[in-house]
């Protein structure tokens, strides 16, 4: 058990080592796409808008595009896919995350949750998943937001979706589900792990170093 200890707080101590500034990359303008590192996270989670509005694809592609500083096929791919499996997302989440494995894997991110229509603050999550694998590493994270009526609502759990977990050339696509909100993360970045499929994540107003 105690030995279980060191290993889940070095998996952790990994995480937040992972979870460093991501430098921003160049767009096909030349300019630097900044990242959520180099912003100050503050203020607090918006609230929902009273009237909800839902992005349209080419609007959620260009925000994504911004966001990852370029885009591709694939990305263009997988967004496509996530609106003809899901809909079209009432918010989302410009993020980062650092995560680490060492018989358990461990995820920390932070980042600005964004509504159409206005309505813009900061958010964080945390969670374990199965990852064998040892080591850690620090991605980017575009997650789609839908049936968020309340903001409230979206400081809980959210489970992976059993067979949800989309790779294409170095992105990646899963689904997170709790009740009636659903999470479609698309992440980018080094070490992408399919172990983040498995497990859930934990969202919540501040940071918190307890993974569960």
């Amino acid at each position: 058990m105690q030995t279980d200890k060191k290993l889940i707080l070095v998996a952790t101590l990994a995480a937040l080592s992972a979870c460093t500034p991501i430098r921003g990359t160049e767009t096909g303008s030349g300019q630097k796409a900044e990242t959520v590192s180099e912003r100050a996270l503050s203020g607090k989670a918006p609230e929902a808008p009273a009237q909800q509005q839902t992005y349209t694809r080419e609007e959620i592609l260009n925000s994504a595009k911004s966001f990852f500083g370029g885009t591709t096929s694939e990305l263009a791919g997988l967004i496509e896919k996530a609106f003809s499996e899901v809909g079209a997302p009432v918010a989302y989440i410009e993020g980062e995350e650092g995560s680490a494995a060492f018989v358990v894997g461990l995820r920390y991110g932070q980042g600005y949750l964004q509504y159409k229509g206005g309505g813009r603050g900061p958010v964080f999550w945390q969670g374990p998943s199965i990852g064998f694998d040892a080591g850690g590493n620090a991605s980017k994270v575009f997650t789609l937001v839908y049936n968020l009526k309340q903001t409230e609502t979206l400081f809980q759990r959210y489970p992976g979706v059993d067979g949800s977990l989309y790779i294409v050339a170095g992105l990646g696509l899963n689904y997170q589900r709790t009740g009636d909100v659903t999470l479609a993360p698309i992440r980018t970045g080094v070490g992408l792990r399919a172990g983040a499929s498995v497990g859930y994540l934990h969202y919540t107003r501040e940071p918190n170093l307890l993974p569960f």
